[in-house]
């Protein structure tokens, strides 16, 4: 079937969702996107979008994308894309009404002969335990009357390299036919290797062990940061040691905390999924412990680096370089930052923030004047526009310490101004 007589709806336009729905326009697919936020919706039908991706800032003007909170729209496309949020509770419990409340709108809406796909980042076991006896419920077989896919997703925000055109993708699906033909859509979508695998549950337990692979490694290396602080050996320095050895050796880097959608979230699945099974991820769960730690430390370290030139946390005014989670973009989910200022409260310290890329988030206006007003900083986001200060302007307001919580900044310039300069085990 050719591309542009199959129509394709996207629920959830979000960070995985909207990208993907332009880059299904741009394959030639007539492409809706169901989400329940009319206020976004008017804005995507206009060609424009929240979400600075420059992807999306190039190309969304130029396609043509329909945005709807009207759930009927599902029966008019062949493909169905579930691209919703999989959050976790304040209890770090594994929420996925979205899923449900989507998959429900599907079952709804079903179109004989449909290809539902799965991005949602879910656990092993939820398609066949959560998603499917929906269907079946409903009188619906797959392989009769739909096909069943997952297709974990895979987005790096603020990646200049890697997007929803060219990242690889791996697939699962609980029929031969229901896998050909999810292969054959990514493959028409887009220009990266996608993997078939096995079965629907390997595909999903992909994108699990991917984010706890890393959430394993950061929390090794955060560790090994409180460590060596004690121990006054330089964490960057011996990372930086490590990596000349050429193999079984990847680096990755200590900093204030974990954020983002995936890392601090997607272990939670599957530790809960397993006890459920009868088996105690003890592991994970350390790693999880260690990660969300950090931030909490990072107000550590800012509290002895100020108790050393004399002053107390309580009442002074501490200015946060940055509240997104990941430099250079405007996202605060899971975005540790939150967690540092919610310390410093606690602590009764005057906080100030200051985001160039998010600054309804911001109480400083400028960086000028969070300079002016704090007598102390965190760099909390590495963005550019922090990376490019020059040290003597932190000298010229009188700031008399620096934490770098993500070992971002030059160390010794800093110093050479006579400011207190701590990093995160450097």
């Amino acid at each position: 079937m050719e591309n542009k007589s199959q129509k394709v709806c996207i629920i959830g336009l979000g960070y995985v969702g909207l990208p993907l729905a332009v880059q299904c326009a741009i394959k030639g697919y007539e492409v809706y996107g169901l989400e329940n936020d009319t206020k976004k919706n008017d804005l995507i039908n206009a060609g424009k979008t929240t979400i600075n991706e420059e992807f999306l800032v190039e190309n969304l003007p130029k396609v043509k994308l329909t945005a709807t909170d009207d759930p009927s729209i599902i029966k008019k496309c062949d493909i169905v894309i579930m691209c919703v949020p999989t959050p976790i509770d304040e209890n770090y419990y594994p929420d996925l009404t979205p899923v449900k409340v989507a998959n429900e709108s599907i079952v709804k809406n079903l179109n004989s002969g449909q290809l539902v796909i799965i991005e949602s980042t879910i656990n092993p076991g939820v398609c066949e335990e959560v998603i499917k006896p929906m269907f079946d419920e409903a009188g619906f077989t797959i392989g009769k009357d739909y096909e069943l896919a997952h297709c974990p997703e895979r987005i790096n925000p603020g990646d200049p390299k890697w997007n929803v055109t060219n990242i690889p993708r791996v697939v699962g699906s609980f029929t031969k036919k229901g896998l050909e033909q999810a292969v054959e859509f990514y493959e028409k979508v887009i220009d990266g290797q996608i993997m078939p695998m096995k079965s629907i549950r390997e595909a999903e337990a992909v994108k699990i062990m991917e984010n706890s692979f890393r959430d394993i490694n950061l929390a090794f290396v955060n560790e090994l940061a409180k460590s060596f602080d004690v121990l006054d050996i330089d964490i960057v320095d011996v990372i930086k040691g490590a990596s000349t050895k050429p193999f079984a050796f990847m680096p990755h880097w200590p900093s204030r905390g974990v954020g983002g959608h995936c890392i601090p979230v997607d272990p939670y699945y599957l530790i809960e999924r397993a006890k459920a099974s009868g088996f105690d991820h003890e592991f994970l769960k350390i790693a999880r412990k260690v990660n969300n730690s950090m931030p909490e430390y990072t107000v550590e370290i800012l509290q002895d680096a100020l108790n050393k030139v004399k002053m107390p946390l309580n009442g002074t005014n501490i200015g946060i370089l940055g509240i997104s989670y990941k430099a250079n973009i405007a996202d605060l989910r899971e975005s540790p930052v939150i967690k540092i200022v919610n310390h410093l409260k606690r602590h009764e310290a005057n906080v100030l923030i200051f985001d160039p890329h998010t600054k309804e988030h911001s109480t400083a206006t400028s960086l000028e004047e969070l300079l002016e007003k704090s007598d102390a900083l965190i760099l909390a986001t590495n963005h550019k526009e922090f990376l490019e200060i020059d040290p003597a302007l932190f000298k010229k307001h009188g700031i008399k310490v620096l934490v770098d919580g993500m070992n971002a900044l030059n160390k010794e310039e800093i110093e050479k101004h006579g400011i207190l300069y701590k990093g995160i085990g450097h």
